[in-house]
């Protein structure tokens, strides 16, 4: 009996299977891997959806965990916040990243750009989950993940606009896994599906000749058809297929590289989706109102701008000492256009899990939210606030509240147990769930939880 009792305290040592009470000595982090599989735009409705083909996938939510209400995200939910969000466990308002890259300001008449490009360390605020893994003494690959460039913990990268003159591409092609043309017109090929068979390869390769500890993988294609064919269209149940068939490339390979039965796979989204009939054009409003000025595309110059986001918006006055002044004005007009459900003030921003204008430069004046149905567009050419978006029929950016936006998630592998049906969470509690399953500290005090229930 005491030995017994002494067992079940040594958690951090051993663990007892769910199927025949056999205990099994616990393998050490770093001679396992866990991936986190991030499929962009993969809503939970589309994952209950019995005609979404994905074979590959029901068979590790049988074999593991799965939330089949949804995973909630993050405000924006847009991709490289909740990416950030998945990596870190705390909120844009703490991690920072607010865009698909870093808000710049122009000066006080030109409106802001995004910058995707910048530094990992200009970007996210706080330490992260691969942070944690590196300073752990563990190693870390990642492929197509986003608001990761340069990031120093991160051993081996495959990055969205890849170097092809790096040691690692001239590795893939000396290798066969690429041929050299494939490597070259990568960063000009706009074929999303062909890339993510190229990042699909890639990961392949890692993880048969590197191992890491901890890989994250970011295949594409199916926000890309979501957007312009609409979730749940055929286009739509054909790319969920398709990245159905490259996960299980990623399985094959952990096979071969005999890593399966120490392996723990996650797979995860950054945000659901919503069909789209209607664009709305809040720059056109600003024109209109005397607050932009436009020569067709291009502003010339502005007292105010907004910055779009799909189903959602950040509006700007650009000049901070006319901010008091203006600001009444800006609300009033971008409440006006149609299409718009609601305008919240910048400074409620904690309320969504955002920042306030003081906390982060990114951060919008004013917060636009779109009509079900509607998004936003950046152009101030043109008359018509509203128009219809016959090549645009699916996005995202709406509140989180929204269960359309939720996303799927399944664990399967090691240290997960089998069954298991999640009936609430959030992609918060991914970071700390990763970092227990690698017996790693995250370096920030997470707003998520360790899922414990999925955990052996």
């Amino acid at each position: 009996m005491r030995f017994f009792t002494h067992l079940l305290a040594g958690t951090a040592f051993a663990f007892v299977t769910g199927f025949s009470g056999v205990v099994a000595a616990e393998i050490p982090a770093r001679d396992r891997i866990v991936v986190l599989i991030s499929v962009d735009g993969f809503p939970a409705w589309l994952w209950r959806d019995p005609q979404t083909p994905l074979p590959t996938l029901r068979r590790l939510a049988a074999e593991g965990a799965v939330c089949d209400a949804g995973m909630k995200v993050s405000n924006p939910s847009v991709t490289w916040i909740n990416h950030t969000t998945l990596v870190t466990g705390v909120e844009p308002r703490r991690h920072g990243v607010l865009y698909n890259g870093l808000l710049v300001r122009k000066g006080p008449t030109l409106p802001p750009v995004i910058e995707p490009w910048r530094a990992k360390t200009e970007l996210v605020r706080v330490p992260t989950v691969y942070d944690a893994a590196h300073d752990a003494g563990l190693t870390v690959a990642q492929i197509d993940w986003v608001a990761i460039t340069n990031a120093p913990s991160v051993n081996w990268n495959w990055f969205e606009v890849p170097d092809t003159t790096s040691e690692w591409s001239k590795e893939l092609v000396a290798q066969g896994v690429l041929t050299p043309q494939e490597l070259a017109e990568f960063i000009k090929g706009k074929n999303v599906a062909w890339r993510d068979m190229v990042w699909t390869k890639a990961t392949a390769h890692i993880i048969k000749t590197r191992k890491p500890n901890l890989l994250l993988f970011h295949p594409l294609n199916t926000d890309n058809i979501n957007h312009q064919y609409g979730p749940g269209s055929w286009a739509s149940y054909t790319a969920f297929g398709y990245v159905d068939r490259l996960i299980a490339e990623v399985l094959a390979a952990l096979d071969e590289a005999g890593m399966k039965d120490k392996a723990t796979v996650i797979i995860a989204t950054d945000h659901g989706f919503k069909k789209v009939s209607k664009f709305i054009n809040p720059n056109i409003a600003l024109r209109k109102a005397g607050l932009l000025k436009a020569a067709g595309p291009t502003v010339t110059s502005c007292d105010a701008y907004v910055v779009t986001q799909g189903g959602m918006a950040f509006a700007f006055v650009t000049d901070p000492a006319k901010k008091a002044a203006l600001l009444p004005e800006l609300r009033e007009v971008c409440g006006k256009i149609p299409g718009v459900e609601r305008v919240l003030d910048g400074n409620d921003g904690h309320t969504l899990g955002m920042p306030t204008p003081a906390e982060n430069q990114g951060m919008g004046d004013l917060i636009l939210y779109a009509k079900a149905g509607h998004a936003f567009q950046a152009t101030a050419a043109g008359e018509a606030e509203v128009i219809d978006s016959p090549n645009y029929l699916g996005t995202h950016g709406y509140a989180n509240t929204d269960p359309e936006l939720n996303g799927a998630f399944i664990a399967w592998g090691y240290g997960i147990r089998r069954g298991v049906k999640i009936t609430e969470m959030k992609n918060l509690d991914i970071a700390p769930t990763i970092a227990r399953l690698l017996s790693v500290k995250l370096g920030v005090t997470p707003d998520g939880r360790v899922l414990e229930e999925i955990l052996k």
